[in-house]
């Protein structure tokens, strides 16, 4: 077994990888290469694969968080082991990897994301389990009708719009969002990076609504092949509760149709009622479910 750095010609097995341990999550071979080969600003991204025979079959990712304001707070994320190679220690190693990358940091709080079957691996590691996390899927072809817009409410894709204005809406929208830490410190060179300019973003399929010129809520269509993921939909709290995150929900979802995505993937905390209710209206169904988990680092 070998743990080393990721590289960015391991994007193709890294994302074969995934698909066998995670088949809900959506991220394509060029949009994992770019992350590997150009990391987020800001945020000390690094990763780690294990090998074993030439074979990537592990992998890790641990960064700063830079979407909150809480300084020491990091994140250990998709440790993942390919099933036929655990029970080996790989798992451990690569989680030593990470949480030797955040140490020099200064970060003292992290969180990893663990199945409900890997929790007791977690424990194990001083990691205690915290939120509860919903993936949910959608076959496309089910997707109920699209309402007409009402009045003074104009539906947009993002392809077009100022990305500016789309951030500060993004940032506004997302500082309630529940979860371990605030987020609270979207900055937009990040954004920008991890958002607009994604290789998997579709600004077509991806849509905002407008209410009498304001843009007030979107949703957020990142895709690989006919597969997407709703990276994220939202409304500016002033605006809730008039079925605009649904509205620009079901517009993403029929442009990302009508643009050959035919399986739509999503994921939520457990106490995001609102958001909940409307995946279940749109014909969602439960796929896994993920918890976060805290540690404290010396």
């Amino acid at each position: 077994m070998l743990i080393r750095a990721a590289h960015p010609d391991d994007a193709p097995a890294v994302v074969a990888l995934r698909a066998l341990v995670y088949p809900y999550l959506v991220r394509g071979v060029e949009s994992t290469r770019r992350m590997i080969a150009e990391p987020p600003p800001g945020e000390e991204w690094t990763a780690f694969v294990a090998e074993i025979d030439g074979g990537v079959v592990g992998w890790v990712s641990t960064y700063r968080n830079g979407h909150t304001s809480e300084a020491d707070f990091g994140d250990v994320s998709l440790l993942h082991v390919h099933p036929e190679h655990r029970g080996r220690g790989i798992g451990a190693a690569l989680l030593d990897e990470a949480l030797g990358h955040l140490r020099p940091l200064g970060i003292h709080r992290v969180r990893a994301w663990a199945l409900t079957e890997s929790l007791p691996f977690a424990r194990r590691h001083g990691f205690t389990p915290s939120r509860e996390l919903r993936y949910s899927a959608l076959d496309l072809r089910a997707t109920p009708p699209l309402p007409d817009a009402p009045d003074g409410v104009r539906l947009l894709p993002l392809a077009g719009l100022d990305p500016r204005r789309m951030h500060a809406v993004h940032v506004a929208a997302a500082a309630d969002e529940p979860g371990d830490a605030p987020t609270d410190s979207i900055g937009y060179a990040s954004w920008r990076y991890e958002v607009w300019d994604n290789l998997g973003q579709d600004r077509e399929a991806s849509a905002a609504v407008e209410v009498d010129g304001e843009l007030v809520a979107f949703s957020l269509v990142k895709r690989d092949g006919d597969r997407m993921w709703s990276d994220m939909t939202a409304t500016l709290p002033a605006f809730r509760g008039r079925g605009l995150a649904r509205l620009a929900k079901l517009a993403a979802l029929h442009r990302a149709h009508a643009r050959g995505v035919t399986v739509a993937y999503t994921s939520n905390d457990e106490s995001n009622a609102p958001m909940l209710a409307i995946n279940v209206r749109l014909g969602y169904r439960p796929v896994a479910a993920q918890w976060s988990c805290l540690a404290q680092l010396s």
